[in-house]
């Protein structure tokens, strides 16, 4: 499994822009790329950074240009771009919470 790690710095205003944007793009790449999903967070700094998961790099190379309004969109909300981190999966425990 394969994993990116994005983290941002938004403009002040932006940032209902920027989810609304993230969901739209997130879905878009899940439902015609076969990506494993995202997770957006606000960290305690004041950046947002979120984690996509993908069956394998090659995968997620060829999911470019998927919805370009939504990235639009979310690329007008930026303030600050970060490198992204590319991570190769060896254990995953994340679960969601039972019931």
């Amino acid at each position: 499994m394969f994993a990116v790690i994005y983290k941002w710095r938004l403009k002040q205003g932006k940032e209902e822009q920027f989810i609304a944007s993230w969901r739209r793009m997130t879905t878009a790449i899940h439902e015609s790329c076969g990506s494993y999903g995202s997770r957006l967070h606000r960290a305690d700094d004041g950046t947002w950074v979120a984690y996509a998961r993908w069956p394998d790099a090659a995968t997620r190379e060829r999911c470019q240009g998927t919805d370009p309004e939504a990235l639009e969109s979310m690329r007008e909300a930026i303030e600050e771009y970060f490198p992204e981190t590319r991570c190769e999966v060896t254990d995953d425990m994340l679960a969601e919470p039972r019931d």
